[in-house]
């Protein structure tokens, strides 16, 4: 059967999942009475919630007897180090381009892999059913981004395929009225364009994992594309590892992929993307080969992690009330099982402690860990997210990212000002009916804390987009530490309206009456830069004395509703966020009030110390 290996790229809720969808559905893979739930692909509950990709996911169909393999990967920042790696495992790929949008920050990240892997692309212009969507303008500004990147002449006069892949339509006219139903225009252009994979069959067998996957029966399981020969279960074959050394191993399980279903079989083809089980040490980039031929391929590149925080048993009052996993051990175990899978995560135990530091790609890869293990039954505490600074030539260097913002106009100067407090560089601005774009270079710790405060500034109007850029020497000054001071409970028990109703006088509440409060808990926030403690667990006072305004009800503001990624946003660097299957509270590290205040006390002393030297 003939073949074709691609990926779908794009930046972030520019359609690729849906896209997948439609391909699926118009090709015939699901039966006709087969119930299919929107964004099919989307399988883990935290991608259906966030409407978003987090881990690339591989499909095939079949159309006019060939086999399209299809990627769908990732378009969160994130999570780009996948989309580097597809980039060896497919011979094309789908780009997709918000009709409306335009190409945006992720676009140019994707594409630039794919052109520096002479991956061919094919242009597909999705939403153009969207209102004031301007087809052609996107195509203009995907022209310019080739340019920009130095695209090979050949590749300027790229394929363009228009769809809404929520409506299942295409055609190959930007005209929305020529938009018809299927998806046979994208189908044809991929058997057109996009060539057969590189691969000899009567070579010897070679192999390369680009993704791992893990269970508990067969152990990891690498997924890649076969490039010579063919692989049948029961055969003996090697790992060369990244230092070049063969390990034997047996192939215990071989899997294909056709719509949903990943299909067991006993033999695998050349140019076929496959995954292989039986090696339980097996890495990415890793080449497996027929025994007795050392010949790798080569390496791939895992991008390293850029942001850190520390993970740790829980140790508030409430411990092991909510969860079924409390222990340093299961969390470790824990910790481990997910390591196997995400080449992207570190982690190492503190010495002498029941912590360990976690190292990932960003807020939001780390977040997506926490939320997964929180609904799993773990219990733990989770410090403020901090870069990771490197010594390159000598210097100490800190992550610096591109960040696009989109404002409504009026909030342009607000946004600025904040920004040139967190050390961003202005690079861009562009006016166009009453909204700017603004773009900036920005030390990654300047991020820490901002989408909150972003959000706020904008009323909710504004988009933020950022991709890492390279590392550069730190910035100077101190950024991404919370301004505004917090207040902090100093008694146990549950908060009562009485007493709320006291403290919200001083600032805004993150608690509702009747929650379980304990000492050193952040209840509020304070609407000065100091930390005030207060008491929210406070009864009314009884007495025998009947008051004229007995019978009036209280009359409380509602509390901010904190998420977990508004905590790990919310926290400085002398807080944590405890984590449980049911609640998320932030919390001083200190939790005796006298204990704080003596540390606060010996803290300042030495920074000003520091100060008059």
């Amino acid at each position: 059967m003939n073949m074709r290996n691609i990926a779908i790229i794009a930046h972030v809720d520019h359609g690729k999942t849906t896209l997948v969808n439609a391909l699926l559905e118009k090709s015939g893979t699901f039966r006709d009475n087969e119930a299919v739930m929107d964004r099919v692909m989307d399988s883990n509950p935290q991608e259906r919630e966030r409407g978003i990709t987090i881990l690339a996911k591989t499909t095939s169909i079949v159309y006019k007897d060939t086999k399209i393999n299809i990627v769908d990967t990732p378009g969160h920042a994130d999570f780009g180090g996948e989309v580097e790696r597809i980039m060896h495992m497919v011979d094309g790929c789908l780009l997709l381009v918000d009709a409306f949008e335009g190409t945006m920050p992720q676009t140019r990240f994707v594409l630039k892999n794919a052109l520096e892997n002479h991956i061919k692309p094919i242009v597909v212009i999705n939403k153009v059913d969207r209102p004031n969507a301007d087809p052609q303008k996107a195509v203009d500004e995907v022209l310019d981004l080739f340019i920009q990147l130095g695209a090979p002449d050949d590749l300027l006069d790229f394929p363009v395929v228009y769809a809404s892949a929520l409506n299942e339509t295409s055609s190959y006219s930007p005209d929305p009225a020529t938009q018809a139903p299927g998806m046979d225009p994208i189908f044809e252009t991929i058997l057109k364009e996009i060539p057969e994979p590189k691969c000899d069959p009567s070579a010897p067998f070679r192999f390369q994992p680009a993704l791992l996957d893990y269970n508990g029966f067969v152990g990891r399981i690498g997924i890649g594309t076969i490039r010579g020969g063919k692989a049948r279960v029961g055969d003996t074959i090697s790992d060369i590892d990244q230092d070049g050394l063969p390990h034997d191993f047996k192939i215990m399980k071989l899997y294909t992929f056709l719509g949903l279903r990943r299909i067991e079989v006993d033999e695998v083809a050349c140019g076929d993307i496959c995954a292989i089980a039986g090696y339980d040490k097996m890495n990415v980039g890793d080449t497996f080969c027929a025994q007795g031929v050392n010949d790798p391929l080569p390496r791939l590149r895992v991008d390293e992690p850029t942001l850190q925080m520390e993970f740790g048993t829980n140790s508030s009052p409430l411990r092991g009330q909510d969860g079924k996993f409390v222990t340093a051990r299961v969390i470790e175990d824990r910790l481990f099982q997910e390591v196997q899978r995400d080449v992207s995560l570190r982690f190492c135990r503190i010495p002498n402690t029941e912590s360990w530091t976690v190292s990932g790609r960003g807020e939001l890869h780390l977040g997506v860990l926490i939320e997964t293990m929180r609904r799993e039954g773990y219990e733990l505490e989770v410090s403020k997210p901090h870069v990771i600074i490197k010594e390159i030539d000598g210097v100490k260097c800190e992550p610096y990212e591109d960040l696009q913002i989109d404002v409504p106009t009026e909030f342009v100067g607000d946004i600025m000002q904040t920004l040139g407090e967190r050390g961003a560089s202005l690079v861009d601005m562009v006016d166009s009916n009453a909204q700017t774009r603004l773009t900036y270079v920005i030390p990654s710790r300047g991020l820490l804390g901002f989408v909150n405060n972003f959000l706020t500034l904008t009323k909710g109007y504004g988009i933020i987009n950022h991709t890492f850029r390279e590392y550069r020497p730190m910035y100077g000054k101190t950024v991404g530490e919370r301004a505004i001071g917090v207040l902090v409970s100093v008694d146990a028990g549950p908060a009562t309206p009485y007493s709320i109703e006291k403290v919200e006088e001083h600032g805004t509440m993150f608690i509702l009456p009747g929650t379980t409060c304990y000492e050193g808990m952040i209840v509020g926030e304070h609407r000065y830069p100091t930390d005030l403690a207060v008491n929210v667990t406070a009864a009314k006072p009884q007495s025998n004395v009947r008051s004229s305004n007995k019978d009036q009800t209280v009359v409380l503001k509602s509390p901010r509703r904190m998420t977990l990624e508004a905590c790990l946003d919310y926290i400085n660097s002398d807080e944590l966020v405890e984590v449980t299957p049911t609640a998320f509270r932030m919390r001083k590290r200190i939790l005796s009030t006298p204990e704080r205040k003596k540390f606060d006390a010996k803290k300042k002393a030495l920074a000003e110390a520091e100060a008059n030297s």
